[in-house]
């Protein structure tokens, strides 16, 4: 029976080659800049030959868009387990609050998406890649916001989706020239509280 066709095995010390990997070239990448960085001085960073990069990436930019996932689901699962707490009759300013507590605000990893926008801008398969990692983010944001009244000026879910990630992107830019974290989130709380309501006492 197909049933009992054992799946491809994937060992403890794979993951841990590949974790190795990842958090080599995220430091690598942080340090010199993604486009300046070849895949010899990942290995190196890990310990590792060029084999085993290549039995777990195919590329650069491959591993790179392993990274931005990470951090895509880590930013969303932020998001959405602060916008769950208030079930649905969400609470905006108390939710604003609980997202700007916990957002990943992480200078290094805004540096390495910096510099990988910059590439992908130049290479359009590159840029669509990226364009669907974004949207899967877009995605879970929105479905969050589904049962939320949004302003009318947005008028829909996804609509408010895309205000709160150009929201994030705007503050991060000013957050990597001045690297004033404490700023970056209070900023960003104003920015947010604005966006999700309509200036008027939406609690009654």
């Amino acid at each position: 029976m197909a049933d009992d066709v054992p799946a491809p095995r994937v060992t403890r010390r794979r993951v841990r080659t590949r974790a190795r990997l990842l958090d080599a070239a995220f430091t690598v990448f942080a340090a010199k800049g993604f486009g300046r960085v070849s895949i010899e001085e990942v290995c190196e960073a890990a310990g590792y030959s060029r084999g085993a990069f290549y039995s777990n990436f195919a590329s650069l930019d491959e591993l790179f868009f392993a990274l931005y996932r990470e951090r895509a689901d880590l930013i969303a699962d932020q998001v959405a387990g602060a916008l769950a707490q208030d079930g649905p009759g969400l609470d905006v300013p108390a939710a604003v609050d609980r997202v700007t507590d916990v957002l990943l605000l992480d200078l290094d990893w805004l540096l390495v998406k910096t510099d990988f926008l910059v590439h992908a801008a130049r290479d359009p398969e590159v840029a669509q890649s990226l364009l669907g990692h974004r949207a899967r983010l877009r995605g879970a944001l929105t479905d969050r916001l589904a049962d939320t009244p949004v302003p009318q000026a947005l008028g829909t879910a996804p609509a408010a989706a895309h205000a709160v990630i150009a929201a994030y992107d705007g503050v991060t830019t000013q957050l990597l020239l001045d690297k004033d974290v404490a700023h970056a989130r209070a900023w960003l709380k104003q920015l947010l509280t604005a966006l999700l309501t309509d200036g008027s006492d939406t609690n009654g």
